[in-house]
């Protein structure tokens, strides 16, 4: 048995843990150890009780809620990168993305602009936050909105790309579908310019919108996920090899395809709607297990997953702590940490072909 993969798994596990004892422990004045009164109530019960309510309702939930989105994030570009073959396809290639932004665009419209309703671009870190303010209506309206708007956009995508048998032609449909949701949705913020800034927290990313319920309800639709794509590793690995030989083996490629793509897009839009549009986690975790080591779908999956909860997280508190007592948008930081690895592989694969 290969135990490589095992002992990544937990490496990253282990770095999940640190993360988040490091997590509670930062916010709007930096660093701030709030669990030793929290462990030690009889100390300064006042304190304790204000260090119980600050870690359980605020800095908890959004970490545990990073982790889960970063997974979600790094299990749909696993699945992204097997199913269309592309170490460049990422889990907003289908439109997901616009689709959400759109969803959301339209609601904020609907409610007069609503510039409340999300927070902006910097938020206090230390304070109580959540992406949405106001009823919990409002608040899962919103979120609703932004997880339908980036599943009917893959819908869309397979009904332009006349179904899954061509992964060429859904490549394109979905490139296409994202430009016009995309153009759609800057005309819609064109006529409710009240709504920019409310928008502009949703597109730039922020696990502060995360709740217990978002955390629970992200874990679950990752559990699921990673149980079908896993159970479907074989198949990733056979499509890997070309869709003819796939199909040469006895294996269902339409059928199959349609559900993954069916993961993709839900775990897709279960993170994008809880956190907003996050950059480069889902691109870079696959590609970041790769480096480490080389393994079938079925491990790949996993430690992706991992490997994107990882990032999410680190991310997370980067963005807490850099421009303190404000909160830079966690998407910002992923953004510019995902470009800057991107460019050193290009570099480094060049250097590789220069000495070849």
């Amino acid at each position: 048995m290969n135990i490589a993969p095992l002992r990544l798994a937990v490496v990253l596990m282990l770095l999940s843990a640190a993360l988040m004892l490091l997590g509670v422990c930062v916010g709007s004045a930096g660093f701030e150890d709030l669990l030793w009164p929290l462990l030690h109530p009889q100390i300064d019960p006042d304190h304790s009780a204000l260090a119980a309510q600050i870690v359980l309702d605020i800095r908890l939930p959004r970490t545990i809620g990073a982790w889960t989105s970063g997974a979600l994030l790094g299990l749909a570009g696993a699945v992204a990168q097997g199913l269309f073959r592309n170490p460049l396809a990422d889990p907003y290639l289908l439109g997901s993305a616009s689709g959400a932004a759109l969803a959301i665009a339209l609601a904020l419209l609907s409610m007069g602009g609503a510039s409340g309703m999300l927070g902006g671009s910097t938020m206090s870190a230390g304070a109580t936050f959540s992406v949405y303010s106001g009823s919990l209506l409002v608040r899962l309206g919103l979120t609703g909105a932004a997880f339908v708007g980036a599943v009917l956009a893959v819908l869309l995508t397979l009904v332009l790309s006349r179904g899954v048998q061509h992964s060429l032609r859904l490549l394109l449909a979905g490139v296409v579908v994202g430009v016009v949701l995309g153009a759609a949705t800057q005309l819609v913020l064109l006529f409710s310019p009240e709504s920019l800034q409310a928008m502009q927290s949703f597109m730039l990313g922020s696990t502060a919108f995360a709740s217990w319920a978002a955390c629970g309800l992200m874990l679950g639709v990752w559990l699921l996920g990673v149980a079908i794509a896993c159970a479907l590793g074989r198949v990733l690995d056979g499509l890997g090899l070309g869709e003819t030989t796939a199909r040469s083996l006895g294996l269902p490629v339409a059928a199959i395809r349609m559900v993954l793509i069916g993961v993709l897009a839900i775990a897709t839009g279960t993170a994008v709607a809880q956190t907003g549009l996050i950059a480069f986690v889902g691109l870079a975790a696959p590609h970041l297990v790769r480096s480490v080591l080389s393994t079938g779908y079925r491990w790949l999956i996993v430690l992706a997953s991992l490997m994107g909860a990882v990032l999410l997280m680190a991310a997370d508190v980067l963005a807490r702590w850099l421009i303190a007592p404000q909160d830079l948008p966690v998407g910002v930081v992923t953004a510019v940490l995902g470009g800057a690895y991107l460019l050193w592989l290009m570099h480094r694969n060049a250097v590789a072909q220069g000495a070849a």
